[in-house]
């Protein structure tokens, strides 16, 4: 592993979240945050905001099945 490596955060449509070495393209599905950094701060962020770590269609789902 490249310790100088550089990495974004990405998250999909249902809400997940992944590291990403910085200056690659994309993949379809995925969008930038705007966190860029070390490895380490990166997964730091992605700790604290990726609090549910369900998809957001099964959050949706299962709110929607407790309401009900």
């Amino acid at each position: 592993m490249d310790d100088d490596a550089r990495y974004e955060v990405l998250r999909n449509d249902e809400d997940q979240y992944s590291l990403w070495l910085l200056g690659h393209d994309v993949p379809a599905g995925w969008h930038r945050v705007g966190k860029e950094g070390t490895r380490d701060e990166c997964s730091a962020y992605v700790d604290e905001v990726w609090t549910d770590m369900r998809p957001r269609s099964l959050r949706e789902q299962m709110d929607g099945a407790a309401t009900a």
